[in-house]
């Protein structure tokens, strides 16, 4: 698995003063760095190594994000007012549920 395939995200964090990196598909890993470029590269380095060890121990490796396939379908299970608040809403705009639902979740 390449490793530059993965989620990395880079934030500033104001307790140790440096750039620290994270990637979604290993959310234990991250690596803290004085500028943002050292910092992706450097948790990029870490999960390579960390692929080749969970390679050698048969381990299975996540897939990265990008690589997995949706299907565009989930079900939440909410309580019956929360339900029934909903579906008014979406009769008072004249749309579906499935509508209005799609609304909140692309604004959220």
């Amino acid at each position: 698995m390449d490793a530059n395939k993965y989620t990395y995200q880079v934030s500033w964090s104001e307790e140790d003063q440096e750039y620290v990196a994270t990637v979604l598909e290993f959310p234990s890993l991250s690596w803290l760095a004085p500028n943002r470029q050292e910092a992706e590269n450097g948790l990029v380095d870490l999960v390579a190594e960390v692929l080749d060890d969970m390679s050698q121990v048969g381990e299975i490796i996540p897939i990265p994000l990008g690589e997995r396939s949706y299907s565009g379908k989930f079900n939440v299970r909410t309580s019956r007012s929360l339900h029934r608040r909903l579906v008014m809403a979406a009769e008072a705009e004249g749309i579906s549920l499935n509508a209005l639902i799609n609304q909140k979740l692309a604004s959220a």
